[in-house]
């Protein structure tokens, strides 16, 4: 999966950073790389069915090999409505291979080390996310070396599924879940999966172009999207510790105050330094990217076991519908009121999350001690 994720965050930072080269407009930036997310809501629905019938190995390959496809489709195709397209497709690609990944760590682990499991799947996808992004200064966003060299890496995580000995696991389909009584049970569990998805959809598609229009060059940019990726894996474990003592609202809303401060920073101050604003973006990351695993786990806190399989496919559609809304309005916003906006955005996205989880707070009691679920975390989407 390390390898897999080289290209994941390279993909969707190329995207991003070639079309601001490219002279796209901001909000159009924004729908482009909405898209990915559009095309990721569908495969969540798709990719357990095609498993049922065709098996882990095949879909994962398929998959794969229909994402590289797309991606090199785009270095030849260089315009906003043939890119939203193989956005898209590889969102739907993406989705297959993540369902793969997961369903087959799942089966494989325990009760007693699967929370471990999810530690280190998360890590090494948030250092593969990260690392990518400082393949773009010896590859150049305005050559075509970084849609050959996605194709690559993605090819080569084919290698170890298709020639592994071990028996895939069997998959069943999920049984349907209304939104309306996930609401019910646990407010803001749905709110905050949604916000997270929001939050992160917003720095790995308008970060570049942010860091862009600030002025950055291909090295600049790379540094600022690899810090603000990186800096996810430091907080993940302790944050999730944390949670599994207290009651979580109490975390969820220190987390979005703290983020909201921090973005805050740079949203009013232009003329901060480049160091400081690396810090700032650094903070912000290692805050927020723990509230999608924080909201999960506060909407498990109110189900039955039995509930929960159902109920993780609903919260992944609600972390994609809020990821695909939040490029076109930042895009937007960003358009309007230029490069602070992106800053702009997440405080406010943070803010609003706290002041409900505040009022929250006023109006139901915690879960008993008896039915908080361990802490567990999955991937961000790319």
């Amino acid at each position: 999966m390390g390898i897999l994720m080289l290209g994941a965050g390279l993909q969707s930072t190329e995207t991003s950073l070639r079309a601001t080269l490219e002279g796209f407009p901001a909000p159009i930036t924004g729908a482009v790389m909405s898209c990915y997310y559009i095309g990721y809501m569908f495969g969540t629905a798709l990719a357990p069915r095609l498993v049922r019938r065709v098996g882990h190995i095949r879909v994962f390959a398929g998959m794969a090999a229909l994402g590289c496809a797309a991606f090199l489709a785009q270095g030849l195709f260089i315009a906003a409505v043939p890119w939203a397209i193989m956005r898209g497709i590889s969102g739907l690609c993406f989705a297959g291979i993540y369902v793969v990944a997961e369903s087959w760590l799942n089966d494989r682990a325990t009760r007693a080390n699967r929370g471990t499991l999810l530690a280190l799947y998360m890590a090494v996808l948030y250092i593969g996310l990260g690392s990518s992004q400082f393949l773009l200064i010896p590859t150049g966003p305005r050559t075509t070396a970084p849609f050959m060299l996605v194709a690559m890496l993605i090819s080569l995580a084919i290698v170890p599924i298709v020639i592994a000995a071990q028996q895939a696991p069997e998959i069943a389909l999920p049984r349907k879940v209304r939104y309306r009584d996930l609401y019910r049970d646990s407010p803001l569990g749905v709110v905050a999966v949604t916000v997270a998805g929001m939050v992160t959809s917003n720095v790995y598609s308008m970060g570049p172009v942010y860091a862009r229009l600030s002025g950055l060059d291909t090295s600049g940019v790379a540094t600022f999207m690899g810090v603000s990726v990186l800096a996810a894996v430091v907080l993940q474990y302790p944050v999730g510790r944390l949670s599994d003592r207290i009651d979580r609202r109490t975390v969820i809303a220190g987390i979005c105050i703290l983020a909201t401060l921090a973005a805050a920073v740079p949203a009013a101050l232009r003329a901060l330094p480049h160091g400081l604003v690396l810090l700032v973006a650094g903070v912000f990351s290692g805050l927020a990217f723990t509230l999608y695993s924080l909201g999960v786990s506060h909407v498990n806190d109110h189900l039955q076991p039995a509930q929960m399989v159902a109920a993780s496919g609903a919260l992944l559609r609600l972390n994609g519908i809020g990821a695909a809304l939040s490029p076109v309005l930042v895009g937007g916003l960003m358009a309007r009121f230029g490069p602070p906006a992106y800053f702009g955005s997440l405080a406010g996205l943070t803010g609003l999350l706290s002041i409900y989880d505040l009022w929250r707070k006023m109006r139901r009691r915690p879960p008993p001690p008896e039915r908080k679920q361990p802490f567990g975390q999955r991937k961000s989407m790319v």
